[in-house]
């Protein structure tokens, strides 16, 4: 079948095809042992602080915000909304932020080479996403548009048996464009199709806010670590939430 090309169904990688977190918070409690060796937080071992950090993760957006979540639960700072996280992020040293973004990676390398299934097994897939994009191959072009770097996301989506749904030049991460609204526009323009024929669905409202203003419609993940938070701010800001079994009607609608 001939995939519609005046339609398309473009998402975010980590948080609403690939439940990551699992894997962001194993790496980012060992990069902070490793820069912050003296620091009592992880006294007890990472475990307690799970809950805590994930709460967290939705409100950031970056390698070094695993960072930041833990600087956070360090201080037993009281942080309820996107503006009281974005205030403390900036009492933080640039330096000590790019400091965390480099060792992060290094450290996720490191933990993927010393046991790549138990690395593979952090990042396991939606089942009820997965299914939902298979029903709708063939029928709409299909994209990833994420901040992790390609060659990963393509290692999972082969681990999740759907590598073959997304073509070449389909996944644009990192490298491809500095922010999503840069992704949009590279799809618009290869692809030839309208920005009011994009539907784009992440985990992350910041993420919805810049890409609206393209005319693209933006649908809120309801599913992953996304919690009432986010969920009344998307709605609040007339960004619909979806879940899984949504997907497949509402890129129709």
């Amino acid at each position: 079948m001939t995939p519609d090309r005046s339609r398309l169904l473009a998402l975010d990688f980590d948080g609403v095809i690939s439940d990551s977190a699992p894997e962001c918070f194993t790496v980012a409690c060992a990069t902070w042992h490793t820069l912050e060796p003296s620091s009592p937080l992880l006294a007890d071992g990472a475990e307690p602080l799970r809950d805590a950090f994930m709460a967290l993760m939705p409100l950031g957006n970056r390698a070094e915000d695993f960072g930041i979540a833990l600087r956070i639960l360090a201080a037993g700072a009281s942080v309820a909304s996107q503006a009281d996280y974005d205030a403390f992020r900036a009492t933080l040293p640039r330096e000590w932020l790019r400091s965390f973004h480099k060792r992060f990676y290094r450290e996720r390398a490191a933990l993927a080479d010393a046991d790549r299934q138990a690395w593979l097994r952090q990042m396991g897939p939606y089942p009820p996403v997965v299914s939902a994009l298979r029903r709708l191959a063939g029928r709409v072009e299909l994209a990833i548009a994420t901040a992790k770097d390609r060659r990963t996301v393509r290692i999972l989506l082969g681990e999740y048996g759907i590598d073959d749904l997304f073509a070449q030049g389909r996944i644009l991460d990192k490298e491809t464009g500095a922010s999503k609204a840069a992704h949009m526009e590279r799809l618009r323009d290869e692809l030839g199709v309208s920005y009011e024929a994009i539907t784009f669905v992440d985990d992350k409202v910041n993420h919805l806010d810049v890409v609206s203003g393209l005319g693209v419609r933006c649908v809120l993940a309801g599913w992953g670590y996304n919690g009432a938070r986010e969920h009344a701010l998307a709605r609040a800001r007339g960004y619909p939430v979806w879940s899984p079994s949504d997907l497949e009607a509402g890129v129709f609608a």
